[in-house]
């Protein structure tokens, strides 16, 4: 069977700074892919783990060497935002693609959807959605009901920011849907229902750098099991410090 995944590695190129040195080559993770390269496949795979550990960044610079916009969409808009804030390592690294493998992609970052929103009312058809008009969340899921429906690269930036219980659930659905045709899909994320979707890859990323991890033994699913099971575990921490 051909391979079509619209990515099968990065890999670090000859703009790629030697190990260590400053942000963001000094995130264990990026160094650990500046090193080593990171293979993906087909399907989905999650990145989770702290803030400042990486994820967004590795997701971004794949967005962005891909070809999508920083802020947020499709290959076809302007590489344009109200304020560059981008890390270089898209410039540290090259994709390597399957041959005639899918060019279409999208990435979706929750923090910058305002203004992807923007860019798609000044050139929008009079049929497609207002998205301004309606509720963040609703917003979302007008973007995953019209725009992931294609085989291709689709990068996501915690999707879960927006989006209710029951809404995360119906992204499950729509991501495994889009690996069932085809699509790969690489999403970073704290959100434990996310990261259950069953066949995902899991790669966990902290002060060790890049690991495979299993759903069940993630920090962040046992972390939300106590919470769950007694709040005030971790709650009595910020409540009363001094306890």
């Amino acid at each position: 069977m051909r391979d079509q995944r619209p990515v099968r590695r990065v890999v670090p190129n000859d703009l790629a700074p030697p190990g260590g040195g400053d942000w963001p080559a000094s995130v264990p993770a990026v160094a650990q892919v500046l090193r080593d390269g990171l293979d993906l496949p087909a399907g989905v795979t999650f990145l989770v783990g702290e803030n400042g550990t990486g994820k967004s960044t590795l997701v971004e610079a794949v967005a962005m060497a891909f070809g999508l916009a920083a802020e947020g969409g499709t290959r076809h808009v302007a590489q344009e935002g109200t304020r560059a804030s981008e890390s270089p390592l898209h410039r540290w690294i090259t994709l390597e693609r399957s041959a005639g493998a899918p060019r279409w992609g999208f990435f979706l970052r929750a923090e910058t959807m305002h203004g992807y929103f923007t860019r798609h009312e000044e050139h929008r058809l009079a049929r497609e959605a207002r998205f301004h008009e309606m509720s963040h969340g609703e917003s979302f899921l007008e973007v995953l009901r019209t725009r992931f429906d294609s085989p291709g690269l689709y990068c996501l930036d915690e999707p879960e920011a927006a989006l209710s219980f029951s809404a995360q659930v119906a992204l499950v659905g729509t991501l495994h849907e889009l690996a069932a045709g085809g699509a790969q899909v690489l999403c970073a994320t704290h959100s434990p229902l996310l990261a259950a979707l069953p066949d995902a890859l899991i790669l966990e990323v902290g002060p060790w750098g890049i690991r495979r991890a299993a759903w069940q033994d993630l920090e962040l699913v046992e972390h939300w099991r106590r919470y769950l099971d007694e709040p005030m575990r971790y709650l009595r921490h910020v409540l009363d410090p001094d306890e």
